[in-house]
């Protein structure tokens, strides 16, 4: 008899919400070019607060999780959701840790002193452990930045992902939206001690380089625990009551809109200087507890009218992820390179961090169609899709 195949279909897409995502992930790239050349991380001129594209991923991650699976729950256990995910997220978790891998000795400079001291079974260790999720031990840092995943920095935002996915699995999902908003209120209460850096734990005192900011969240220490912990749980706890109630804003040319706020928030120079530092905490504060959940409102509520605009939104959503794990290889590539040519002319800077964009747009498109969507569709039809009679 022929075999039919049966699985959980996809629901139509927020195809703003897709073209969003990527409008951020390169805005991140942006941002880590930028970096090197910053005072301290919170001290960039330009671009100055392009690392709160991480609070708006978790604020899409819960709108897209509560979306998506909110009203499946009749037709699909626990394990089939964790199998969605993990298909979802992982290969490209593998995929960007063995990027790192590969990319690791080319590194050694006087900005990662580590790296010549490193045998490679660390290095292999750590690529293996790195494919798990789980974060390394402190003492396991090859690097010296404290990384959760020294091959790959921007895992630790995906590790606080996979954490929210477990959360909403197990217990989220049953909340209903009364509680949800309670608790969405009072993870709002850890943005606003983060910001204002009211430090109600007293853990965040040894922070004095990003005070008055959301920056941290990707290493092991107590003050970082806190940090990437506040950063994920209000705009994953906001995304999820967006998802869940009918309110919605219409815009003609939605994605636009949307697109010019998250530059214009993320291009904001740091407010107050040194003498009111806690106005930049402000100014963060409002980003993720109001702006950000309004550009998703309107993400959500507005249409694409035109095939040009519904195709830069397939190409960016598509993109973003693939772009987002690949991409920091190549950046610390280029703090290793700052590191050994402080007196380089500017015209040779830009030259490269203009070749290192291009390369990281490549590197992330390539993966995408040649890793990334194969292996999905591999693994969905393998583990997702049941054989009937």
């Amino acid at each position: 008899m022929a075999r039919t195949y049966t699985y959980l279909a996809s629901k139509p897409r927020y195809e703003i919400l897709d073209g969003l995502r990527g409008v951020a992930a390169i805005l991140v790239l942006i941002y880590h070019l930028l970096e090197p050349h910053a005072i301290s991380p919170a001290k960039q001129t330009f671009l100055n607060h392009g690392y709160l594209a991480v609070d708006f991923f978790f604020l899409l991650s819960g709108f897209v999780i509560g979306y998506a699976y909110d009203n499946r729950w009749d037709k699909m256990s626990l394990k089939d959701f964790f199998k969605r995910r993990l298909i979802r997220l992982h290969p490209m978790v593998i995929f960007g840790t063995l990027v790192g891998a590969l990319f690791y000795y080319l590194g050694d400079s006087a900005a990662f002193p580590l790296i010549g001291q490193t045998e490679w079974w660390m290095v292999l260790l750590l690529f293996l452990w790195g494919c798990t999720m789980l974060p390394a031990p402190s003492s396991w840092d090859i690097r010296g930045w404290g990384e959760t995943n020294a091959l790959n920095g921007p895992s630790w935002s995906l590790l606080w992902e996979y954490i929210a996915n477990l959360l909403y699995a197990l217990f989220i999902r049953h909340f209903s939206k009364l509680l949800l908003g309670i608790f969405t209120i009072l993870s709002a209460l850890l943005t606003i001690n983060l910001c204002l850096n009211i430090d109600i734990f007293d853990v965040l005192d040894t922070r004095s380089y990003a005070a008055y900011t959301v920056i941290g969240g990707w290493s092991l220490k107590p003050d970082q625990l806190l940090i990437g912990i506040t950063r994920l749980l209000y705009p994953f706890f906001a995304g999820l009551f967006l998802s869940r109630i009918s309110f919605r804003i219409t815009l003609r040319g939605g994605f636009w809109w949307c697109s010019l706020g998250i530059l214009v928030l993320l291009f904001m120079p740091r407010i107050g200087g040194e003498s009111h530092m806690w106005m930049n905490g402000m100014y963060e504060a409002i980003c993720i507890l109001l702006f950000f959940p309004v550009i998703i409102t309107i993400g959500a509520g507005s249409k694409i009218t035109d095939k040009r605009s519904t195709a830069v939104c397939n190409f960016l959503g598509n993109l973003s992820y693939p772009l987002y794990i690949t991409h920091y290889s190549l950046i610390y590539l280029y703090w290793a390179w700052i590191s050994e040519h402080k007196d380089a002319p500017a015209s040779m800077h830009v030259f490269l961090a203009v070749t290192i964009f291009f390369l990281a747009i490549g590197i992330g498109y390539a993966s995408m169609k040649l890793y990334d969507i194969p292996v999905r569709q591999w693994l969905t039809k393998k583990f997702l899709m049941k054989n009937k009679p």
